[in-house]
């Protein structure tokens, strides 16, 4: 087609990202009435009431334009995070900002530093920017190798990617190996820390308080979302916290009212309710426990995970299995795209939810 003529040429080789897929989809195709689906991250006990209250007032001002610099979410978020006002950008989910900084700081003749695998939207932002992506191998035990990643970086290095916990591995950099590799980094290399299962970690003893660094690196921003914890994925709202120049650089290149209306008011109603924050917290604490022991007793791997998924070995080829789930109405994410052909990926759902994929996981692989 002619427009394909016409298409800057460094984006033929860009990745398109792949959802997982849709529960809808999936009960057409198999037949099934009473699928669940355990492979996006979502939050299994669905948004919060909050929230949904907050929605449910706001839908008659939809013919409004939403607040272009997110006011009155900006003002509380501020508040709970004890940060500045001007310390914060706010995204159609934290994807956005991930892409925003590499829209502002990277481009042509410059490099970002990936680890392998990782999310895939570093390297899809990074490939549209025509930046150049030097992906840096995870260590056997799936955790970054942050000492090959700082010797990754170069005088024309402008980014560094790094999931907190990271997707789709579960693990994190304890905190004393991410302050080091900080303390590393060149003024010229914004470091982006993707604190999307923030909320999943933060009890951990060695998990790193990223917003208290902010003070110490200039050259730091911290995303997370309301996707996972606050049951808010359909929305897309997440934000970027930062030093303030930092800010105005992501700003220039951020679309006016990129964050809907009823995004903004459905986040800043989550914020307040704690109740339904402790529950999803506790949720998936209990379902890690349980699924990471009954997976275990069957033999397979888990990689030690604070998220809300796990990440689990089957010992052979995982696609056959995933369709295998699919048709037994489990919809899991079989991670061959990330190099890791032998794995799933399954989202912690609710107690029955997790015991159905365990006896359906179990049946398949017995058969």
């Amino acid at each position: 087609m002619e427009y394909f003529r016409t298409l800057r040429p460094h984006l033929k080789a860009v990745n398109v990202y792949v959802p997982g897929k849709p529960l809808e989809e999936l009960q057409r195709q198999y037949g099934v009435s009473d699928a669940v689906k355990m492979a996006s991250n979502e939050n299994a006990l669905g948004p919060s009431p909050k929230a949904q209250a907050a929605i449910k007032k706001a839908l008659r001002r939809m013919h409004r334009y939403p607040e272009g610099g997110c006011h009155y979410l900006r003002i509380k978020l501020a508040a709970r995070l004890k940060v500045a006002e001007d310390q914060l950008i706010f995204g159609n989910g934290s994807d956005e900002v991930l892409v925003l900084a590499a829209r502002a700081f990277g481009g042509p003749g410059t490099e970002a530093v990936l680890a392998k695998p990782t999310f895939p939207v570093y390297e899809i932002a990074c490939q549209a920017e025509e930046i150049t992506v030097r992906s840096v191998p995870v260590r056997e035990d799936l955790r970054y190798d942050l000492g090959a990643m700082a010797r990754a970086v170069s005088a024309r290095t402008r980014l560094v990617y790094l999931g907190h916990p990271d997707n789709p591995l579960g693990t994190y950099p304890p905190n004393r190996e991410l302050v080091s590799f900080l303390d590393r980094m060149p003024e010229h290399v914004l470091v982006v820390i993707d604190e999307a299962y923030f909320e999943f970690a933060a009890d951990r003893k060695d998990y790193t308080d990223t917003l208290a660094l902010l003070g110490r690196y200039d050259n730091l921003l911290v995303t997370r979302t309301f996707s996972k914890a606050y049951g808010l994925g359909g929305l897309r709202v997440g934000y970027g916290v930062a030093s303030p120049a930092v800010i105005r650089s992501l700003n220039k290149v951020r679309e006016p009212f990129n964050v809907n209306l009823l995004a903004q008011v459905g986040a800043t109603a989550a914020l307040d309710d704690r109740v339904f924050l402790r529950r999803s917290l506790k949720t998936v604490r209990e379902g890690r426990r349980q699924v990471t022991r009954d997976l275990t007793r069957m033999g397979l791997r888990v990689i030690e995970t604070s998220t809300n998924f796990l990440l689990v070995d089957l010992g052979r080829e995982a696609a056959p299995v995933y369709e295998s789930l699919l048709r037994k109405g489990v919809i899991v994410r079989a991670m061959g795209a990330w190099g890791l052909p032998r794995f799933i990926r399954v989202t912690l759902g609710k107690p029955a939810e997790n015991r159905r994929f365990v006896g359906a996981l179990s049946g398949v692989l017995d058969r």
